[in-house]
């Protein structure tokens, strides 16, 4: 006989615990012989039902887990893969779980070390951190059905705080299976009796979800978009990308980072390869050692003016870009129109830099035009251009004695500025120079290390030298950082600008003709600047030996990858307040507001409930009429006293209504009824009966016997 069963469990300290060695017990599972003969599969069913559904249930808790790893501190992974392994242990041995005092002091341990690594307990990383650990820690006290439940929610729970990190499809499709496997030990531990097989209690589970999930698109298309409760986090280390700050010649060895900057679809041609610059920060205070954002000591009424005027044919085109938790936009140079970023004001400083007026921590997509061909920046020399050539003192000093040569050479002042840029170019094509990622670490005097000594670097090197040396020569000049280049999907059409095309270049001041872009990386490098083939980080071992073995399955596999990442992004995270507005649209209505929203959201609802009702209806048509009739009967006989199960034929009905009634005139009407309701089911073929309706018919119209008989 099966006896109710219980949530995953294992024997508490004052239950015989099976021994090794005696049959059926877990000791003897253990044993070599049976999992040979049989394989891991055999093994796994051949486990008590409570131990294999805690084997299952840690199972989960782990993935749940791994998907934290690379965002824990170590010692919570750590701890947290002992606990589970721990906890595995003991239900495999069928021994005792750990008690209270073990409990407090991993709890205390878990705490002082959250306390130590993020100086909180409190914020979103000291909070994911103690949520991971309370879920491993939560197994060891997992007794009875409602402690498993708290792990079930606990994990639940713990699937959302992964948005934290990341809103990818991967990282979806991770949640997704470790929600199936949450649901698969949520039903399973509501089978208490016997022991189901988990694949039954999967095949529940995912039909649970399939059920689901019109109502979770229905919510998703129509319920109120509110902002996200979280950034997407950044590191600012030693790898390709931009940050506010450019600090020159502290990193010996430059990382490519492969991640995606924005991705871009054109209307029309794109401009060529060597005109997409994306404008970011401006560079322009320089204390020898870092580059930053100019604090000009002048009034505003003397600030330097942007005067952007464009012209040439307009560049359409709309960006979609990855959350950096900054106020950036990156728009490609010159846009005199401000972009269409929904939900967002933005404003357009006096260099040309693009922001809104909260950091960017979820994607966000919006429209815009630019001019390739441009003209910004005062056409004639004003007093605020002095913060342009500023340089401290005692750094560089050949570089300076440099500048006095050139100057000796092609002159000096506004109209010799042309020739100074154009000898100092040519010095960066023939003088040996060489784009590295690993230039080493410089020292004190940066530009003049480039220019007489090492000779190599990368962007931020080339252009930090450039800029010191056009300062030296009395010519204003900044450094501008943003992404330069991209490349084709050929899969869905999108250019994708990777952390990896991020880049510095140079801004000149000229007399009549304002701030010219300079890019003495082109110089040095132009096929950094001018070429499809972009830098690339090495490949790892697999998709190296895909390219020995295709050189274009890699890159199409990649291409293919992104283009349905980016779908993802497009339709799902990219989905707005905006967007829910579109539909609106259209669905035909004119003006669409959030009152239209509640409409359409509340009529969605009711169709739904009415669809609901209508389906119920017709299924409990589709009922056996037959047995409908006799419940109905049944029913009100009941009513009149007497009972009757739901097996009870109408023949024995028949037979209590004639025992309690007698031969009443009506309990005898009611009686053949009865027998006539019954040789309706069980008549042979070819017997003249009345049919279905005309019993139903005689079921209105029977004359039934007082309540108590008389």
């Amino acid at each position: 006989m099966n006896t109710p069963h219980r949530a995953p469990r294992v024997p508490t300290k004052g239950e015989r615990t099976l021994r090794p060695g005696k049959a059926g017990s877990v000791g003897a599972l253990d044993a070599g012989p049976s999992r040979r003969a049989g394989g891991l599969r055999t093994w796994l069913e051949a486990l008590p039902r409570e131990t294999r559904d805690t084997l299952f249930l840690l199972a989960v808790v782990g993935w749940v887990a791994l998907m934290q790893v690379a965002h824990l501190p170590w010692w919570c992974s750590a701890l947290t893969g002992g606990v589970l392994l721990w906890r595995a242990s003991l239900a495999l041995r069928g021994s005792p779980l750990p008690r209270w005092p073990w409990r407090l002091g991993l709890l205390l341990f878990a705490s002082a070390a959250t306390w130590a690594t993020h100086g909180t307990l409190l914020g979103q990383d000291a909070g994911v951190t103690l949520v991971v650990v309370l879920l491993a820690l939560k197994t060891l006290e997992m007794r009875a059905r409602r402690d498993a439940f708290v792990v079930f929610f606990l994990g639940f729970f713990t699937l959302l705080t992964h948005f934290f990190h990341s809103q990818s499809l991967l990282t979806a499709a991770g949640i997704l299976i470790a929600l199936l496997g949450l649901l698969t030990a949520l039903v399973n531990a509501h089978m208490p009796v016997g022991r189901p097989p988990l694949a039954q209690a999967a095949r529940i589970a995912i039909g649970m979800a399939a059920m689901g999930a019109p109502i979770m698109l229905v919510l998703f298309l129509l319920f109120p978009r509110i902002s996200p409760l979280w950034g997407a986090p950044g590191e600012d280390r030693g790898r390709s990308g931009l940050s506010g700050t450019m600090r020159v010649g502290q990193i010996a060895e430059l990382v490519l980072d492969e991640s995606i900057a924005l991705r871009l679809r054109f209307e029309g041609s794109p401009p060529p390869q060597s005109e997409l610059y994306f404008r970011g920060p401006v560079l322009s205070a320089f204390d020898g050692v870092e580059w930053r954002p100019a604090r000009s000591g002048f009034p505003a009424s003397m600030a330097l003016p942007g005067e952007l005027a464009v012209s040439g044919a307009p560049v359409r085109y709309e960006v979609t870009m990855e959350p950096n938790r900054r106020p950036w936009l990156f728009l490609l140079e010159a846009a005199a129109e401000a972009p269409d970023v929904p939900g967002m004001p933005v404003r357009m400083t006096n260099e040309l830099q693009w922001l809104t007026d909260r950091p960017i921590g979820s994607l966000v997509r919006y429209s815009a035009v630019s001019h390739t061909s441009f003209r910004h920046g005062p056409t004639a020399h004003t007093l605020a251009l002095q913060d342009h050539v500023a340089l401290p003192p005692g750094y560089n000093p050949r570089t300076l004695a440099y500048a006095q040569e050139l100057q000796r050479t092609h002159g000096s002042g506004p109209e010799a500025t042309p020739r100074l840029v154009n000898a100092v170019m040519e010095r960066l094509r023939t003088g040996g120079y060489v784009y590295t990622l690993e230039p080493g670490v410089y020292g004190q005097h940066t530009a003049d290390e480039f220019w007489f000594d090492r000779r190599m670097g990368f962007c931020e090197h080339i252009a930090s030298s450039f800029v010191i040396l056009m300062r030296a020569l009395d010519i204003p000049a900044r450094i501008v950082t943003g992404y330069q280049g991209g490349e084709l999907n050929g899969v869905d059409g999108y250019w994708t600008v990777r952390q990896r095309d991020a880049h510095a270049w140079a801004e000149v001041w000229q007399a009549g003709q304002g701030w010219v872009r300079v890019d003495p990386t082109s110089a040095v490098a132009p096929d950094r600047t001018g070429s499809l083939q972009r830098l690339r980080a090495p490949d790892g071992a697999f998709v190296g030996a895909l390219r020995n073995i295709n050189p274009g399955i890699a890159t199409q596999l990649r291409a293919a990858w992104e283009a349905l990442n980016n779908t993802w992004n497009q339709w799902v995270l990219n989905y707005t307040q905006g967007s829910q507005l579109d539909l609106l649209r259209n669905l035909g209505f004119r003006s669409p507001s959030w009152n239209d929203l509640a409409y359409v959201l509340i009529g969605v609802v009711v169709a739904v409930s009415l669809i609901g009702a209508a389906w119920t209806l017709w299924e409990r048509q589709q009922h056996d009429p037959w047995l409908r009739l006799l419940q109905r009967a049944r029913a009100r006989l009941s009513a009149m006293g007497v009972d009757s199960a739901d097996h009870t034929p109408p023949r024995e009905l028949a037979r209590r209504v004639q025992q309690r009634w007698g031969q009443a005139e009506a309990a005898q009407g009611v009686a053949q009824w009865l027998l006539r309701l019954e040789a309706h089911r069980y008549a042979r073929p070819g017997d003249h009966l009345p049919n279905l309706a005309m019993l139903q018919r005689e079921f209105r119209q029977l004359a039934w016997p007082r309540k108590d008989p008389v």
